[in-house]
């Protein structure tokens, strides 16, 4: 039996990439000459995503819909901003044959299994999702056919009438999904950015940004079976969700949970590094269950859910706004992820303790 994962000097170098995670150092650390500290992300970077991304005009982002598209423009528009490069079919995109349907009066898109199958659906009910997909190549001889894939959601439940189950709050009729899961979008953004500003990764890292993950993990099924890179690569998946607001049993502000701490390595490697985060507190949620992670978890693939969601009441209505994130704990776990982040692609591959393959 594997004995819990201890600090080692396998992971001694990595503890400064914690640190920095923590924070900056105080001015003047280093004395006079000492090497510029790279620009890192900062609050105003956190906030002017998310309230593009959880601004009205993307219309809750509902998968299959215009708002989808005009937030997947603008992710890739990031990513191309950044130096990611592109690792979709087209461009950083990567559409996806889907199909309207009717449930309870509402339209749910159904996931297709080929794109010759849109043949036997009436136009009218043919819609296209789209997944945003970008690279960072690794360059260790040794590690750089290994993969590490961050991912984070970016659809949302659209609009009161349109949407999936969109529950309005007063007049308001957007479910914008600020915190489910615009913060996890613009994480996976501040954390593609963090990786290039450093030096280039050992393992390749693939940042995906799914939809469909609200009506059944539609992008996430698609891309396992058309994936950038084969998935038998794929030594580990972080995905972001729900970061925007703090958890207070978590540790509070700056501090989040991974969800299947105990199932795996990746919590104690992280945790024994210094990233703040914990096991997830509210076990009975199965929130190990609940997003697009576990159907990596499901195929072998060590992958957890960061997130720090706290039950707040405003989930899944169009009360979830940007105006409702608080931005110096969002910007303290989005530097904390870029740490994580980097162990994971330079670091030793987490693996699944005995039992914990679900």
């Amino acid at each position: 039996m594997r004995a819990p994962l201890s600090i080692s000097a396998r992971l001694l170098p990595f503890l400064a990439i914690a640190a920095c995670a923590r924070g900056p150092a105080a001015p003047g650390v280093g004395g006079p000459g000492a090497a510029a500290v790279p620009a890192r992300t900062q609050v105003e970077d956190v906030r002017r995503e998310m309230y593009a991304l959880a601004d009205d005009s993307m219309q809750g982002r509902y998968t299959g819909s215009p708002g989808m598209e005009r937030a997947a423009r603008y992710l890739a528009g990031i990513f191309r901003e950044i130096g990611v490069q592109p690792a979709g079919e087209d461009g950083y995109f990567q559409r996806m044959p889907l199909a309207w349907t009717r449930q309870g009066g509402e339209r749910v898109p159904r996931l297709l299994g080929a794109w010759a199958d849109t043949a036997a659906v009436p136009a009218a009910d043919r819609a296209v999702g789209i997944n945003v997909v970008g690279i960072v190549p690794g360059t260790d001889p040794e590690l750089r056919e290994q993969v590490v894939l961050i991912d984070a959601h970016y659809d949302h439940l659209g609009t009161a009438g349109f949407g999936y189950q969109c529950h309005r709050a007063g007049a308001d009729t957007v479910c914008n999904g600020a915190d489910d899961d615009a913060s996890g979008d613009v994480a996976v953004l501040e954390i593609a950015r963090e990786l290039r500003r450093g030096p280039p990764p050992k393992r390749t890292v693939i940042f995906l940004l799914t939809t469909g993950e609200e009506v059944g993990l539609l992008g996430t099924r698609w891309y396992i079976q058309h994936p950038a890179r084969p998935l038998e690569r794929m030594v580990a998946n972080m995905e972001i969700e729900m970061i925007g607001r703090p958890d207070s049993l978590a540790g509070g502000g700056g501090r989040a949970w991974l969800t299947g701490f105990e199932r795996s390595t990746m919590g104690e490697m992280l945790a024994s590094a210094g990233i703040p985060i914990v096991a997830d507190p509210r076990p009975g949620e199965h929130f190990f269950e609940r997003s697009d992670n576990i159907a990596f978890a499901q195929r072998g693939i060590p992958a957890h859910t960061l997130s720090s969601f706290n039950l707040h009441g405003d989930y899944h209505t169009a009360a979830d706004g940007p105006e409702r994130i608080d931005y110096e704990h969002m910007l303290r776990v989005v530097r904390a992820a870029a740490g994580a982040a980097r162990l994971l692609a330079d670091g030793p591959a987490p693996v699944w303790k005995p039992g914990g393959r679900p």
